[in-house]
């Protein structure tokens, strides 16, 4: 069964994202997400539907973000300056009483003190039973309204399948970028097809022009 995490045991953690952190470097890696969605330990944490501690890390809204905010500023301070920080969360719980677009707002405003970078826009995961209006782009008002408040980066994510769909979220200035899942996985050449779709005339990998055939784009 769960325990309580212990504040030593919270401060292991932090230090073994710092760790984390220094090893995704020396691996060569570029960008670096932190993780505060789709329940995982950060969105436990946020969330007053899992969050019942009665400590310094649970209770008001300060509180709750109190962990996830000591974990992105050791990510932040571990991570080259020059280099990006993400973070992923989940804007809303899809569930009352649970977290919601007000209460991510306050938590992207904190993450640009810090120094995070951009906010990637998912939602739920947290709970079962959740309601979840899934269609296409049915997240991407997340993105436009942190983008809005906040005046930080977004990525806006979620059924984002067609070129024009994404296409129009960018220039529309929804969000900053788009983030692909899914339609990465039925069709893994999906940027270079939608590049030609939207009359982008860009250049193949000189490793996927091996394995091209002759008079194929």
């Amino acid at each position: 069964m769960p325990v309580e995490l212990s504040k030593s045991g919270i401060e292991q953690i932090v230090a073994q994202f710092k760790s984390a952190a220094e090893y995704s470097r020396q691996a060569g890696f570029e960008v670096a997400e932190i993780h505060a969605a789709h329940g995982y330990l950060m969105h436990e944490f946020l969330s007053p539907l899992s969050n019942i501690r009665e400590d310094e890390f649970g209770g008001s809204l300060e509180n709750r973000m109190r962990f996830p905010l000591m974990v992105a500023k050791t990510v932040r301070e571990t991570w080259p300056e020059n280099l990006p920080v993400f973070a992923r969360i989940s804007v809303t719980d899809w569930m009352e009483h649970g977290w919601d677009l007000p209460q991510s707002i306050e938590f992207s405003r904190r993450l640009k003190q810090i120094g995070v970078d951009l906010i990637d826009c998912s939602s739920g995961g947290l709970v079962p039973g959740a309601r979840i209006p899934a269609g296409p782009g049915y997240q991407t008002p997340f993105a436009a309204a942190i983008r809005r408040e906040v005046e930080i980066l977004t990525s806006a994510v979620g059924l984002i399948t067609d070129p024009a769909q994404a296409e129009h979220i960018l220039v529309t200035e929804q969000a900053d970028v788009v983030t692909l899942a899914r339609q990465m996985l039925r069709d893994p050449y999906w940027p270079l097809h939608a590049a030609h779709e939207l009359g982008d005339d860009v250049s193949w990998p000189p490793q996927y022009l091996r394995a091209k055939p002759a008079g194929k784009k």
